[in-house]
C-alpha cells in the first residue's frame, strides 16, 4: 500500500520551503532504494515471530495499548540516567544492564514495524538504525570500563547518548507525522451528535453480509447475524483506517469478528486480534 506524501510549505505571503531537517526526512519517507532491505527485514521478522497469540501480545491487544511505547520507556530511562551520573564519581555505567533493557523495546518494535505501509517503515529503518547504532556505543563503554578505561567509557555512553536522541527523533517524526501506531478510529464517535441516530432501514440490510453505510460523511459497517441481531462498527481499522467492509467475518464466542483486509486485526464487540490495538467504536442498533 503506498502513500505518497509531498513536501510542505509554509509561509506567510510568500512561500517558504521546508526547513532542511524536514526535508531530509522528506526524503528519507520516499527513499524506495531501502525497498529491498526492508522486504528482506520484514520476511526474517515475520518468520521469526509468527504465532498470532505472540504477535497479539507484541502489539498490546490485550491490554488495548501498544506495546512498544511502554517497553521504551525502561530502556531510556536507563541509559539517561546512567549517563547523566557518569560524571559523579563512585558510580558506574552497569553496560550489560543497560543493553537487556533494550530488548523487550527491540522485539515489540520490529513486530509493529512489520505491519507498518512502506512510508513508514523506511523512517522506522532508519530509526532503528539509529538505536542499533547507540547501543553498540553503550556496548563499547562497557567493554572500555572493564579494561579500566573509564574516560573514553564515559565518552562512548554520551555518544550513545547522542545517537539514540537520534533515533527518538525519527520515532516522534513516525508517531506525529506519519500517524504510525495511532489509532485511526479515534474519531468517529466525535463526529456524530450523541444519542440514537437514523442510519438505515432495517428491511435493507441482508442477513449475514457486510453493508456499509454512511451517517453524514461518516462510514460504518453494519452486519445483521442470522438471529436477526444488528452490529455496527466504525468502517475505519484503527491500525491504518483499513475499509472493514471490505473484510471476512468470523465468529468467536457466538460474536461476529471482522477482519481487515489490510493487516488482519479483528475487531467486535467479542475480543480483538491485532496488530490493531484500539478499541474501535462499536455498538448495536
Amino acid at each position: 500500500m503506498e502513500v505518497p506524501r509531498r513536501q510542505c510549505e509554509v509561509g506567510q505571503g510568500a512561500m517558504m520551503h521546508t526547513s532542511l531537517p524536514f526535508r531530509a526526512l522528506n526524503g528519507l519517507e520516499n527513499a524506495d532504494s531501502l525497498d529491498t532491505v526492508i522486504a528482506c527485514l520484514k520476511k526474517a521478522v515475520n518468520r521469526m515471530i509468527h504465532a498470532r497469540a505472540a504477535k497479539d501480545l507484541l502489539h498490546g491487544v490485550p491490554p488495548g495499548h501498544p506495546l512498544h511505547p511502554l517497553a521504551v520507556q525502561l530502556s531510556i530511562g536507563a541509559w539517561t540516567s546512567a549517563v547523566i551520573l557518569d560524571p559523579v564519581p563512585g558510580t558506574q555505567t552497569a553496560s550489560e544492564v543497560l543493553i537487556a533493557s533494550a530488548l523487550p523495546a527491540v522485539v515489540s518494535g520490529w513486530t509493529a514495524w512489520a505491519e507498518l505501509h512502506p512510508q513508514q517503515q523506511r523512517v522506522g529503518v532508519a530509526h532503528a538504525a539509529a538505536n542499533a547504532a547507540g547501543t553498540l556505543l553503550f556496548g563499547v563503554s562497557w567493554a572500555l570500563r572493564s579494561k579500566g578505561h573509564r574516560g573514553p567509557g564515559v565518552v562512548a555512553s554520551a555518544a550513545a547518548l547522542d545517537t539514540i536522541a537520534v533515533g527518538g527523533t525519527l520515532c516522534g517524526h513516525l508517531a506525529c507525522r506519519l500517524a504510525s501506531g495511532t489509532n485511526h478510529a479515534e474519531e468517529v464517535p466525535h463526529l456524530v451528535a450523541p444519542g440514537w441516530q437514523r442510519l438505515c432501514e432495517l428491511g435493507g440490510i441482508p442477513v449475514k453480509k457486510i453493508e456499509k453505510r454512511s451517517l453524514g460523511d461518516v462510514p460504518f459497517l453494519v452486519w445483521r447475524a442470522a438471529d436477526g441481531s444488528i452490529n455496527v462498527l466504525s468502517n475505519k481499522c484503527s491500525h491504518l483506517a483499513g475499509p472493514m467492509s471490505e473484510g471476512k467475518v468470523y465468529h468467536s464466542s457466538s460474536n461476529p469478528c471482522v477482519e481487515c483486509p489490510w493487516h488482519y486485526s479483528r475487531f467486535s464487540m467479542a475480543p480483538r486480534s491485532g496488530p490493531g490495538s484500539g478499541h474501535d467504536p462499536a455498538g448495536c442498533v
